[in-house]
């Protein structure tokens, strides 16, 4: 009886593992499917109009982006990773910090500094007597500002992943070219780069997808994206159809850069010897303090600086919103980041279990296809979900008046759970891709002595796997609530009727000029931000070194 029941939960699990991985995936083949849908008119006129410079802008942003991420992230990482100069303990940690701040907050934060009537340009005018016409300043508000403003944002993606492949190299393949009279320059343009490179390609790949799903920086500076163009075509323009169609061709864009990834790794095999234990070149003097500061410059303008004006704007200039209009908000962004989050580690938990459990490659396959979601732009995901569900709520509107006689309002759009579930499709990846490490450090033959002595599926689960996957969850948990807090599309298509999260007032605030004031609500993410990074960070550091 007992060997039935846990036959049946069994199968219950790997079928209830298909279902979540299915409803996961609908919205992705519903935009797929808008190509097969007529619209408007409104995706004729756009693609002889807007689509070729939406196209141009965002291959600029990408390429611009790459660039900067890559030679930033690689040469930090290989400076921290090979030498050894003052402060580089604190530095190879903080250099991940200006993940914390997503690159909108950035964006409005030197933008109330460098414009013209900013600190920096007024100062420049004092000192010297200047007019307007008499100095050129770069425009922040335009292409090359977003650029710069993604690149310092998310070149910590490139100098994680580069730093580990770098720690890994072996010590005397670099003694023997230098005893072979390379330069320093010449062994890590020669050796350590091109042994680097698929981690440089993986770092560079995820940067350029938050990059394409970026929509507050580009917004905010006028920049016209597919991001924006989705935007625009579905509020604007009102023709959901249309926006679908420019949210394939940006996951066109999406899939080329995965595709670009995977063929920079296609020779990721690199064999090599065994050497000693990694051993760092130690620059002191001048040359020492030159690393340090090139290395600090990076954590000063993209962490330091912003955060600093993000506080005097906070404390001096603007009203600073810890009053109940702030609990509000704050209760908002906490409370849909909490639940998401402990669903996510539900799921990601279950799916996990399931492949493992049962062997079988459609769940390992549908696992895979639901790791794609956190490469899905949230305007994307936005358009899936609401697509279906809008029709759905429709039938189920008009098949009630029918039997009943009365309209109700629409039932499913429009609600927490529906956000909830964009949300899920957007970053249970984060979670999962966690459980799955977690798991596959505990050995099958745990599991194996757990059912012979009668544990049923579950049980296991919860006696064997839950303790041992502990930090794996909470890591998991903590990094998708961050993900939420900081999530801006998809909130601002999907939120509720007169439900504002942190994100989505630092942005209407900003867009509004009122920098001072969103000063608050943008701290606030830092913040939350700050407290899963500082402790993945400094584990990291202490387990390379």
């Amino acid at each position: 009886m007992n060997y039935t029941f846990s036959i049946l939960m069994n199968r219950g699990l790997h079928l209830l593992g298909i279902v979540i991985a299915v409803l996961l995936l609908v919205p992705l083949i519903g935009v797929f499917s808008s190509v097969f849908i007529a619209d408007q008119g409104t995706w004729a006129h756009l693609s002889r109009t807007v689509l070729p410079g939406l196209a141009a802008n965002s291959l600029i942003l990408a390429c611009g982006v790459g660039v900067g991420v890559a030679v930033i992230g690689t040469l930090t990482a290989w400076l921290t990773a090979n030498h050894e100069f003052p402060g580089r303990r604190l530095l190879e940690w903080t250099l991940i910090l200006p993940l914390a701040i997503p690159a909108y907050v950035l964006a409005y934060t030197y933008t109330d500094v460098l414009q013209y009537a900013g600190p920096v340009q007024t100062f420049l005018r004092d000192s010297f007597g200047w007019q307007k016409q008499d100095y050129w300043f770069p425009e922040i508000r335009s292409l090359g500002g977003a650029v710069v403003m993604l690149t310092l944002a998310l070149y910590p993606y490139v100098y994680v992943i580069a730093r580990v492949a770098f720690l890994e190299q072996s010590t005397t393949l670099n003694e023997a070219a230098r005893n072979m009279g390379l330069s320093a320059l010449s062994v890590f343009t020669r050796i350590s780069l091109p042994l680097a490179r698929p981690a440089i390609a993986a770092g560079v790949a995820l940067a350029l997808m938050e990059t394409l799903a970026d929509y507050g920086t580009v917004s905010y500076f006028g920049v016209p994206t597919f991001t924006t163009g989705i935007f625009s075509a579905w509020f604007s323009q009102g023709d959901r159809i249309a926006a679908a169609k420019l949210a394939v061709v940006l996951m066109g864009f999406v899939i080329l850069v995965m595709l670009l990834e995977q063929w920079a790794r296609r020779r990721a095999r690199f064999h090599q010897t065994a050497g000693r234990r990694h051993v760092r070149n130690v620059l002191s003097g001048a040359r020492g303090w030159f690393v340090t500061l090139l290395c600090a410059l990076p954590i000063a303008i993209g962490f330091a600086i912003p955060t600093l004006i993000l506080l005097k704007l906070a404390l001096t200039e603007g009203d600073v919103q810890f009053g109940g209009r702030f609990i509000k908000l704050a209760a908002n962004s906490f409370g849909v980041a909490a639940i998401t989050a402990f669903i996510a580690i539900s799921a990601a938990l279950l799916l996990a279990y399931v492949a493992r459990s049962s062997g079988q490659r459609v769940q390992v396959w549908l696992n895979r296809l639901v790791g794609l979601g956190y490469a899905v732009p949230g305007t994307v995901i936005a358009v899936g979900v609401l697509i279906p569900l809008i029709a759905l709520d429709h039938f189920l509107v008009d098949s009630i008046a029918a039997v009943f006689g009365f309209k109700t309002g629409l039932i499913l759009t429009g609600g927490f759970l529906v956000l909830i579930y964009a949300y899920l499709i957007r970053f249970l990846a984060v979670a999962l891709q966690n459980v799955e490490a977690g798991l596959s450090k505990i050995t099958p033959s745990m599991d194996d002595a757990a059912r012979s002595l009668g544990s049923t599926p579950i049980e296991v689960m919860r006696d064997v796997h839950m303790p041992l996957l502990r930090t794996s969850l909470i890591t998991a948990g903590l990094l998708v609530f961050v993900d939420v807090m900081k999530e801006l599309p998809a909130t601002l298509v999907m939120r509720p009727f007169n439900f504002d999260t942190l994100a989505v007032q630092t942005y209407n605030l900003a867009m509004d000029e009122r920098l001072a004031e969103a000063s608050t609500a943008a701290l606030a993410i830092v913040a939350v931000g700050l407290i899963p990074l500082i402790m993945a960070s400094r584990a990291i550091t202490r387990q390379q070194n």
